[in-house]
């Protein structure tokens, strides 16, 4: 049988692709090999694998996120060409973005100013709940510093909060009047606790905020509260971000949030175990089916789609989020999950998922 297939390191040279790149895509489940010797290990492909796995190298190349890949790899020609849409309009807009911030770089350099500063002028509530929305997110490793902030990404109307540990990507946006150019500033998370009790304790319904890439001071009540800003090598969070017109989730499933919580903290709520590194983890596995989401146990099946997810890290999203009815997008097993407030689709949060 090994005669009619083709090794790994021939479907690499067929491909454009790496070994190693094609190892990673059987992990993923991208692009599976039709045979594995049990004994040596090798991986065997069929010559139908040949196109989509030069399929997969284009996209690759052009950057395009493993989800979406392994979509292209399932799907017929007219999703095929609504995924490479999205994904132009996509890196036009990171084009675009380059673009202003080269200009604010170029204007850094001309200007005898050290530092531009754009002013905000935005509601204390507003304000306060972005920040609860994030700040479960933000990391605490500390061999990865630049995550353990909270990113201020000021546009023309509005800042977002951005809050990421790598497993899990929480975003809010405070609408504001805005006097100055876009900005980016990333401010440590013991600075936003504090900004978030001055909140907490104010009385005036609308706040202030200076923010430059070397400094933020907002000013609460009358009182400024000055900081520091983190260098700023955030990771670019808007490669996850959902973009307006691409190809919508396969599943958006309604939950009540209360009752999801219970599940999740019930004694008898099921898991299932999975070994990574010699330790043992328990994964919460989401069932998406017509009539709704379920809760799955190590032998219970469903008709559609499986996710398995951190329990802990849902709880923190569904409690960030608030009660009343809330949204789960769900694509497939290795795409991320995003938690969404139907009422308010600026603010979201996205967990990774575990592979099961």
């Amino acid at each position: 049988m090994e005669s009619e297939l083709r090794s790994i390191g021939e479907l690499a040279r067929a491909s454009g692709l790496t070994v190693s790149a094609l190892r990673f895509y059987d992990s993923a489940g991208v692009l599976v090999p039709a045979l594995v010797d049990p004994v040596t290990g090798y991986r065997w492909y069929t010559d139908d694998q040949v196109m989509p796995a030069r399929l997969v190298a284009g996209l690759r190349r052009v950057g395009m996120p493993v989800p979406e890949i392994a979509t292209a790899v399932r799907s017929g020609p007219a999703v095929v060409h609504r995924l490479l849409d999205a994904h132009l309009r996509r890196l036009e807009d990171g084009l675009a973005d380059a673009r202003r911030e080269l200009s604010r770089i170029r204007t850094l350099v001309d200007s005898e100013e050290p530092t531009m500063s754009t002013r905000l002028v935005l509601s204390r509530a507003e304000l306060a709940r972005a920040v609860d929305a994030v700040r479960f997110a933000v990391g605490t490793d500390p061999d990865l510093p630049v995550l353990g902030g909270v990113l201020l990404d000021v546009e023309s109307d509005a800042v977002r909060l951005v809050a990421t540990d790598r497993h899990r990507l929480a975003l809010a946006r405070a609408a504001a009047t805005v006097d100055g150019p876009p900005v980016r500033a990333l401010l440590p998370a013991a600075t936003v606790d504090a900004i978030r009790l001055r909140l907490a304790a104010a009385e005036a319904v609308e706040v202030t905020a200076v923010v430059a890439a070397d400094r933020v001071t907002v000013t609460v009540d009358g009182t400024p509260l000055d900081a520091a800003t983190m260098p700023d090598d955030f990771p670019d969070y808007r490669r996850l971000l959902p973009r307006a017109g691409g190809e919508p989730p396969a599943h958006r499933i309604p939950v009540d949030a209360a009752a999801l919580r219970t599940a999740l903290r019930a004694p008898d709520a099921p898991t299932v175990a999975r070994e990574h590194d010699g330790r043992t983890y328990l994964v919460t596995v989401l069932g998406a089916e017509e009539d709704g989401l379920r809760l799955l146990g190590p032998d219970e099946s469903t008709a559609g789609v499986r996710v398995g997810v951190d329990g802990r890290y849902l709880l923190d999203a569904l409690d960030a989020a608030g009660d009343g009815q809330l949204v789960l997008e769900l694509d497939g097993p290795i795409a991320p999950l995003a938690v969404r407030s139907p009422a308010d689709e600026g603010t979201f949060s996205i967990l990774m998922p575990i592979r099961l």
